[in-house]
């Protein structure tokens, strides 16, 4: 069709007109040149809805037609013809179609997936679908659950090769049978939240093409592709591709592997991408809904690793959900199903585990945090590895050992987290009870055996295989005797020194920090301001590490962005108490890109009071660039919300939540970055740096230094080492050198030269044999810093490292 020019000017009376008359050609004319007014008035558009469907396609083959002459057809055009297509006929013509498809490979965003999915079908029922077609019904199949389907049912496998995981299985698709396009086809229309009910259906048919044993094997290979962390977010194709997989193996039966892969899948989802975040939430949830689903303790356990360990929000929601759903379903509570689905992982005994093949022995060993694998050859002496005979005979039992130790390294990690959250959780135990969840467990055994608990209020500990006091007495009660978990806010202060020394006297290493826990009581200062607590305000903290560290100590937190908008302050929420506290800090910086990541994160915050309401009282929120809090939304008016007298705060309840302020500050703190001495940006903060470097220890500073203080002499340094204010000061042959107890700083001799040593953190930890040392808790690491350093001042003389040596030189000069 030619379409004429027509210079009258544009009036909606004109288009009624045409309508009216159904003058398709005039009206193509029209549209032609003046489409850009009817694509953004609504009035106008509304016009076109009189036309019937038959001309409402003979309108758009006159305008494609223009397109298809090789004319230039105007942007708005095209955008009216997108607007135009959500109305074709289901019996669309096959010519129509034809000429429709010939457009979507000229101008392929122009029609809607639904009407691009409509014209695929016609012209596959008709002249057929040609190649260039489906190319783009593939490239946006993306795009529409519709256009999923309509390739599911053709077989073709939606899949882009931009994910290695992805890559292999098209690599891999070749090879396997016919079944297997159609079941990848199907797996990419699961774009719900949860598989529905035809879905399911329509897996199991297609399932049942496929040997059960094959479909196991070939999906447990694809999921253990896609768990590698991936480097970049994954297609929104294959994300769902991938959600549809795990829906598939759900239905396959998963073996107690194929379970710990799903909780494994979950966790490297949720790993952070640099400027984007985790990497995709989706498929962790996906993965938390099949957990969810499953019966046995094989998925229960996974679900209990995680709730202990994840910190993106939305996922934990997940899981939370799929607990609270199974302790209804059994009719106990929470906390209880928690403590029911930790797996014995067929230890033997407490911590132990041993297993025989071939003629040789693997012992398996639990401490707090590892585990040790020992072998044993055919002799019975210890092998730094599995003896040749087992790694060649029996393949699969050395794979087990090594996962079998991962899964509870893993676990006791996840536990150590638990446990350490029951000092809020007000939980108590009958001791039969007790016994069999803790004390007795054979992986939480090797935990709960090292913290101090309390039988009917006489406070023991486990040494020798039995309970027992202060004074080595073995405990005896009956099997209803009441079990707490022991925290030394309120107890004697001999009490407590006499439970350190014990622990140290029967060389036990706490999971954390109990008996030598800090404890916070109000100060003069807080009981003066009644209402809130300023110990913790005024630090320059490192955003990031704060966020990471607030969500993996229970407290809900917000990224706070350069903008013109509120955020609310950190919270933690203590339902047992009917409490929340808040924490109030506020983006520092105002310059975009110094101050802020490249997405405009802030990079630090400054840090304010401490509050504690009711659990239900309403929220405060402050502007992103500071200002000061306030209730309701930034510039509405409200009553400001009452906080609660700090002296009716439990004193338990007070003390855990500044203990945790105190560990975002001494982690976060820009004070314990060595390289910081210039003050940072402009050296803007320098001030802080010095004061927080080298200032007051803190309360976990000043437990830090009571606790060298004795072990001092024990220590290979100690005859180097000494204790002097708020320094470890330790004597090298070259200088003197003067280690912060808070921030793990260093000043050295003469005039208290900065001595900067940028530690591998990753590289030691409390309790590890390079210290020489023992210690009686984990999880300070800025204790085995200082350590670290201490070891490595005092032989001066033997430092290699160009960066040290030329510091100590310069202050030799």
């Amino acid at each position: 069709m030619s379409i004429t020019g027509n210079t009258e000017p544009w009036r909606a009376e004109r288009l009624r007109e045409l309508v009216a008359g159904a003058d398709v050609p005039g009206l193509a004319s029209y549209l032609y040149r003046h489409a850009w007014q009817v694509v953004n008035k609504a009035e106008h558009r509304a016009l076109l809805r009189p036309l019937s469907r038959p001309d409402l396609v003979r309108l758009m083959r006159a305008l494609i037609d223009v397109r298809l002459d090789g004319r230039h057809l105007p942007w708005a055009a095209t955008e009216l013809l997108s607007q135009l297509a959500r109305r074709l006929p289901d019996d669309l013509s096959a010519e129509d179609a034809e000429a429709l498809g010939a457009f979507v490979v000229l101008a392929p965003h122009s029609l809607p997936p639904t009407a691009l999915e409509l014209v695929a079908r016609r012209l596959q029922d008709t002249s057929g679908l040609p190649d260039d077609v489906l190319k783009w019904v593939q490239l946006r199949s993306g795009e529409s659950p519709r256009l999923r389907q309509f390739l599911a049912e053709r077989g073709s496998v939606p899949l882009e090769p931009v994910d290695p995981w992805a890559a292999q299985i098209l690599t891999e698709l070749p090879t396997l049978g016919p079944a297997w396009p159609r079941l990848l086809a199907h797996a990419s229309t699961a774009t719900a939240a949860r598989p529905p009910a035809a879905w399911l259906k329509a897996a199991r048919e297609l399932l049942a093409e496929v040997d059960p044993a094959q479909a196991r094997t070939v999906l447990d290979r694809w999921l253990t592709a896609a768990s590698v962390t991936p480097q970049q977010v994954p297609d929104a194709g294959n994300a769902d591709v991938l959600r549809g997989l795990l829906w598939l193996a759900e239905l396959t039966g998963p073996t107690t592997d194929q379970v710990r892969l799903f909780g494994v899948l979950v966790e490297v989802m949720l790993r952070r991408l640099p400027g984007v975040g985790p990497a995709c939430p989706k498929i962790a949830n996906a993965a938390v809904g099949v957990l969810g689903r499953l019966d046995g303790d094989a998925a229960l356990a996974q679900l209990a690793r995680l709730s202990a360990r994840l910190t993106y929000k939305g996922t934990r929601n997940e899981v939370d959900k799929a607990l609270d759903a199974r302790a209804a379903a059994l009719g106990i509570g929470r906390d209880e199903i928690e403590e029911l689905a930790v797996p014995d992982y067929g230890l033997t005994d407490v911590g132990r585990h041993e297993v025989t093949v071939g003629g040789c022995r693997v012992e398996l060993s639990a401490g707090t945090s590892t585990v040790a694998v020992t072998w044993h050859n055919d002799a019975g002496r210890v092998v730094k590895s599995p003896p040749a005979a087992v790694r060649r005979d029996h393949p699969q039992v050395v794979a087990d050992v090594k996962a079998l130790a991962k899964d509870v390294s893993g676990m006791l990690a996840a536990q150590s987290a638990r446990l350490d959250r029951l000092f809020l959780a007000r939980r108590d135990w009958s001791l039969s009870v007790w016994r069999e969840r803790y004390l007795d467990h054979p992986l939480v055994g090797v935990l709960a055996r090292r913290l101090l608990w309390l039988v009917d209020g006489v406070v023991c500990g486990w040494a020798d295989g039995a309970l027992r006091t202060v004074d080595d007495t073995p405990v005896s009660a009956a099997d209803d005797a009441v079990v707490q978990l022991w925290h030394p806010i309120g107890r004697p202060v001999p009490e407590v020194l006499a439970w350190r020394e014990w622990l140290e006297r029967h060389r036990v290493v706490q999971p954390f920090k109990q008996a030598h826990r800090e404890v916070y009581l109000l100060t003069p200062a807080e009981e003066s301001t009644g209402t809130y607590s300023n110990r913790f305000a005024g630090h320059v903290l490192r955003q990031h590490q704060f966020h990471a560290l607030a969500a993996a100590r229970g407290w809900a937190d917000k990224l706070r962005l350069m903008v013109d908008d509120t955020y609310p302050p950190t919270v933690r929420q203590l339902p047992q108490w009917g409490l929340r506290a808040e924490y109030w800090v506020e983006g520092i910086g105002d310059d975009y890109g110094v101050d802020t990541t490249d997405s405009g994160t802030y990079l630090r915050l400054v840090t304010d009071q401490v509050r504690f309401y009711p659990i239900d009282a309403p929220g405060n929120v402050a502007h992103a660039s500071g200002g000061g809090y306030t209730g309701g939304r930034w510039g509405t008016q409200r009553a400001p919300v009452v906080p609660m007298p700090l002296s009716e705060v439990p004193p338990l309840v007070f003390s855990e939540v500044l203990r945790d302020v105190d560990l975002f500050v001494g982690v976060a703190s820009v004070g314990n970055d060595p390289t910081w001495s210039d003050g940072g940006p402009a050296g803007r903060f320098r001030d802080y740096w010095s004061s927080y470097s080298f200032g007051e220890l803190s309360a976990t500073a000043q437990t830090r230094r009571d606790l060298l203080a004795r072990l001092l002499p024990r220590l290979a340094v100690g005859a180097r080492a000494s204790i002097d204010g708020r320094f470890l000061v330790v004597r090298g042959e070259l200088r003197t050198y003067k280690i912060h107890l808070g921030s793990g700083n260093i000043l050295m001799s003469p005039n208290d030269t900065y001595l900067c040593i940028v530690p591998d953190r990753s590289a030691t930890r409390p309790g590890d044999d390079r210290h020489d040392a023992f210690l009686p808790f984990e999880g300070d690491t800025v204790l085995a810093v200082i350590l670290s350093k201490a070891m490595l001042l005092a032989r001066d003389t033997e430092i290699t490292d160009v960066t040290i040596t030329q510091q100590i030189g310069i202050a030799t000069g």
